[in-house]
C-alpha cells in the first residue's frame, strides 16, 4: 500500500488532462448511472424490529397490517362560538365525495364527531403500504383545499402520518440547502485564509463536491441491496464535505511544504510524488478507517442504520479516490503553469537586460503557531500533570453521561413550522384517544378463532378500567380466520410515562391474563408506543457488540498503521474519552432546557437512541483522520533518527495548522446540522461540531503528545525497524522554544 498512492500520483501528474477528464467523466457515470437505475426506498418490512416487528410481520400475514391513514378536521373558524353542526354535516358529506373519488384512496370512514361536539372528523385510509401514503398526499390536500373553499364559515384542514412525513421531507431539504449556504462559504473563507490563493482554496470544495455527487449517484446503486431509509443523502452531505475538504487539505499542504523544503529545486511532478508518498498513504489509511469503523453500523440490524454505513462508507471511499487521482493532476497542473510563468518572467528579463527577481519562497512550517505552542509548552515541560489535567476535564465533560435517557422521538417531536403538525396539535386536543394505539396481535388455527377472539374481548373489558387507556377498542380478523388483532386506543402520546406503563399492562398482565393462557398460539404487541419503546431496547442490545467491534477495529487499524501495539491501546483510549466526553456535553444541552431558546429546540428530555451508535463509530472514523495524520509525521521523523521526545514535538507543532484547519472546517460542516429542525439530526450535527473540536484540540494538542512524551521509546513497541532507528538517535534533543 506505501507505493499505491505514489504510482497513482505518478501516473496522473504524468497525464493530468487524461486524469481530470476522467474524474469528472466517473462523477458523471457514478450520477448517471444512480440517476438512470434508481435508488430503492425501505419498506415497511425493513422496519420491523423486537416484539413490536414480529407483531407486525403476523398482522400482515392476514392483511391487517397498518396502513396509510390522512383524517381531515372540521372545526368552527377561529373566534366562532361554536361548530355549525348542520354546516360540519355537509362539509363531511363533501369532503367524502370528494376524497372517495381519488384514485389513492382505499376508503373514507363515517364523521365522528369529538366527545365535545367541537370537531368532526373523516378517516381517509389509502392504497398501498403505510410507507408509501405520502405519494398520495398531494390530490387528498388539493380537495381538501376545495372543500375549505366551499365551506369558508368552517376551517377543514388535514393532517395524518403521510402528510407529516411530506412536510418533514420537505422542510429536510430546505434545512439542507441552508446548511450548504453556511457551511460552503465557511469553508471557502477557510481555505482562502490557508492557502492565500483562491485557485488552492476552491480545489478541495471542488473535490468534495463532486465526490459527494459521485456517491450520491452509487449510493443510490447500492440501495438496491442495502435498502436507503431516508437518511442516505443527509449523511453523504454530512460526512462528505468534511473528509472531502479534510483529505484533499492534508494533501494540498504537504506539498506545499515539500515545495518550500526544496526551493524551487523539483519540478512540480517530483513534489506531487513526495506529497503522494507522505500524506497520500495517511489519506488512505484514513479512509479506510472511517469506511471500516462505518461498516460496524451494519450490525446494529437496523435498515437505518445500514442507510448510514453504505452512505458513509461510498462517500469516504470516493473522497480517497479523487485525492488518489485527480488532485495530484490538477496540484501537477498549478505547478506546472507556476513554473512557466517564472521562467516567462525570467525570460522578459533577460530581454530587458535586467534580472529576474527570484520567487519568494516560504520556509516550510517546521513548528508550531504561536498558540499552539503555548498550549505544548506545559505538555513538554509537564506531560504527566498536563495528561492528568486534560483527562480529568474531559471525564468532567462526560458526567452529565450518568443521566443519559435514551428514547425515540415520536412523531409529537416534529416542528410545529409544518402546518400538518399544527393541524396534528388540534386534532388531538379534540380526539385524544388518536394519539397513539396498542395492537395486539394473535397468531391460531383457523378453528380456534373463535376462541382467540373471545380472549381479546376480554382483554378489552379488562383494559376498559385502565385509566392509561381510553376509547373504544376495536377488534378485526383476517380473513382466513388465521390472524386476530385487537386496537386499544392510547390518550397519550407515546413519549409519555402514562403511554409506557400501559404498554407494560397489556404485555405483561392483560395479555398473559387472557389470550396468554391458550395453548399453541402465538401473540405479540406493536403499535406506536410499542415502536416507540421497542427501538430504543433494541439498539442499547446491539451496542455492547457493535462498541465492542469498533474498538477492535480501530485497535487493528492502528496497529497495522504505525505496527505498535501501544498506539493502538492510546488510540482507542483517546477515542472513547473525546466520544464520552462529547456525550456527556450533548446530554446537558439537550436532556435540559436551559438550551433551549439558544439552539432553537424544545426538549424532549431525552436522547435520539439513534444519536450514541452513530456518534461513536463516525467519531471514532474521524479521529482516525487527525490521529494517522499527526502520527504520521511523529513517526517519519523518529525513523529518520529524530529521538522520540523531539519527534513528537515537532511532529505535534509541524501538524497543528493544517488539523486546526481540517477541524475548523469539519465543525463548521456539523455546526450548520445543529440548526436543522429535526431534533435527531440537530443533535448528531452538536455531538460530532463539539466531539472534532475536542479531539482536535485537547485530544491531539495535550493528551496524545503527553503520553508519548511519558511512553517514550515504549509508544513504538513491538515495531523493530523503529527499535532500530531510534538506537541511532542522537542524544540531543532541541527544547520546544526552539522547535521550527
Amino acid at each position: 500500500m506505501n507505493d499505491l498512492p505514489v504510482r497513482m500520483a505518478r501516473h496522473s501528474a504524468r497525464h493530468p488532462w487524461r486524469a481530470i477528464a476522467g474524474w469528472f467523466l466517473f462523477v458523471a457515470l457514478c450520477l448517471g448511472a444512480g440517476v438512470a437505475v434508481g435508488g430503492t426506498a425501505a419498506t415497511s418490512d425493513d422496519f420491523r424490529i423486537g416484539e413490536a416487528g414480529r407483531a407486525e410481520a403476523m398482522a400482515a400475514e392476514g392483511g391487517l397490517q397498518q396502513r396509510p391513514v390522512e383524517r381531515v378536521l372540521i372545526t368552527a373558524r377561529p373566534g366562532a362560538a361554536r361548530l355549525d353542526e348542520a354546516a360540519a354535516r355537509a362539509a363531511a358529506r363533501d369532503v367524502t365525495e370528494r376524497m372517495g373519488r381519488l384514485p389513492g384512496v382505499r376508503s373514507v370512514a363515517a364523521p365522528v364527531r369529538s366527545a365535545d361536539g367541537s370537531a368532526v372528523r373523516l378517516d381517509v385510509t389509502l392504497k398501498g403500504p403505510e410507507l408509501d401514503g405520502k405519494k398520495h398526499v398531494g390530490p387528498l390536500r388539493a380537495q381538501t383545499d376545495a372543500a375549505q373553499k366551499a365551506h369558508p364559515g368552517l376551517r377543514i384542514e388535514e393532517t395524518g402520518g403521510p402528510s407529516i412525513s411530506k412536510g418533514v421531507e420537505k422542510q429536510r431539504g430546505d434545512d439542507l440547502a441552508r446548511t450548504e449556504v453556511i457551511a460552503l462559504p465557511v469553508t471557502l473563507i477557510t481555505l482562502l485564509l490557508v492557502f492565500r490563493s483562491a485557485a488552492m482554496a476552491t480545489v478541495p470544495l471542488l473535490l468534495a463536491l463532486s465526490s459527494i455527487a459521485a456517491a450520491i449517484g452509487l449510493s443510490m446503486l447500492a440501495s438496491h441491496v442495502f435498502p436507503d431509509a431516508g437518511v442516505g443523502t443527509n449523511v453523504i452531505l454530512l460526512i462528505g464535505l468534511a473528509v472531502g475538504v479534510d483529505y484533499t487539505l492534508f494533501y494540498l499542504k504537504r506539498e506545499r511544504e515539500e515545495r518550500a523544503r526544496c526551493g524551487g529545486r523539483l519540478d512540480a511532478r517530483a513534489l506531487v510524488e513526495l506529497a503522494a508518498a507522505t500524506s497520500g498513504r495517511a489519506v488512505v489509511l484514513s479512509g479506510l478507517a472511517v469506511a471500516v469503523s462505518s461498516a460496524t453500523l451494519y450490525l446494529a440490524d437496523d435498515v437505518i442504520f445500514s442507510s448510514i454505513a453504505t452512505g458513509a462508507i461510498v462517500v469516504t471511499l470516493v473522497a480517497v479516490a479523487s485525492s488518489l487521482t485527480v488532485l495530484p493532476a490538477l496540484l501537477a497542473t498549478f505547478g506546472a503553469a507556476a513554473e512557466r510563468r517564472a521562467d516567462r518572467k525570467a525570460e522578459r528579463a533577460a530581454r530587458s537586460g535586467g534580472t529576474a527577481r527570484p520567487r519568494r519562497t516560504r520556509r516550510p512550517g517546521r513548528g508550531s503557531g504561536r498558540v499552539t505552542a503555548a498550549m505544548l509548552r506545559p505538555t513538554s515541560r509537564h506531560p504527566a500533570a498536563t495528561l492528568c489535567l486534560a483527562v480529568l476535564a474531559m471525564l468532567a465533560l462526560a458526567t452529565p453521561l450518568l443521566g443519559l435517557n435514551l428514547t425515540d422521538m415520536g412523531r409529537e417531536t416534529h416542528s410545529r413550522s409544518i402546518p400538518a403538525m399544527r393541524t396534528f396539535d388540534r386534532l388531538n386536543a379534540a380526539f385524544p384517544e388518536l394519539k397513539a394505539m396498542h395492537q395486539v396481535v394473535v397468531r391460531a388455527e383457523p378453528g380456534r378463532a373463535d376462541e382467540v377472539t373471545g380472549a381479546l374481548r376480554d382483554l378489552a373489558r379488562r383494559a376498559e378500567s385502565d385509566p392509561h387507556l381510553a376509547g373504544t377498542a376495536h377488534l378485526h380478523t383476517s380473513p382466513d380466520r388465521r390472524i386476530s388483532l385487537l386496537e386499544l386506543p392510547v390518550p397519550h402520546y407515546v413519549s409519555s410515562d402514562a403511554a409506557q406503563t400501559s404498554l407494560e399492562r397489556v404485555r405483561q398482565d392483560y395479555l398473559p391474563a387472557t389470550v396468554g393462557r391458550l395453548q399453541g398460539t402465538k401473540s405479540a404487541v406493536t403499535g406506536d408506543v410499542a415502536r416507540y419503546a421497542d427501538y430504543p431496547q433494541h439498539q442499547k442490545r446491539k451496542l455492547p457488540l457493535i462498541i465492542g467491534s469498533l474498538l477492535l477495529v480501530t485497535f487493528a487499524m492502528t496497529v497495522w498503521a504505525f505496527r505498535s501495539v501501544i498506539l493502538g491501546l492510546v488510540g482507542i483510549a483517546l477515542n472513547l474519552l473525546s466520544a464520552v466526553a462529547s456525550l456527556g456535553l450533548l446530554t446537558l444541552v439537550f436532556q435540559g432546557e436551559w438550551a433551549e431558546g439558544l439552539l432553537d429546540f424544545t426538549s424532549t428530555g431525552s436522547i435520539g437512541s439513534r444519536v450514541p451508535l452513530f456518534l461513536f463509530v463516525i467519531l471514532f472514523g474521524l479521529s482516525m483522520d487527525y490521529q494517522v495524520f499527526v502520527i504520521s509525521r511523529i513517526r517519519e521523523a523518529a525513523l529518520r533518527g529524530v529521538p522520540t521526545r523531539r519527534a513528537v514535538l515537532e511532529g505535534i507543532g509541524s501538524s497543528a495548522g493544517v488539523v486546526t484547519s481540517a477541524a475548523f472546517v469539519m465543525v463548521t460542516v456539523f455546526t450548520s446540522f445543529v440548526f436543522l429542525h429535526i431534533m435527531e439530526m440537530k443533535q448528531m450535527g452538536f455531538a460530532l461540531a463539539v466531539a472534532v473540536l475536542l479531539d482536535a484540540v485537547v485530544i491531539r494538542i495535550m493528551i496524545l503528545p503527553s503520553a508519548m512524551l511519558l511512553l517514550g521509546n515504549a509508544s513504538w513497541w513491538p515495531s523493530r525497524g523503529m527499535r532500530r532507528a531510534q538506537e541511532n538517535a542522537a542524544p540531543a534533543e532541541r527544547p520546544l522554544e526552539n522547535v521550527g
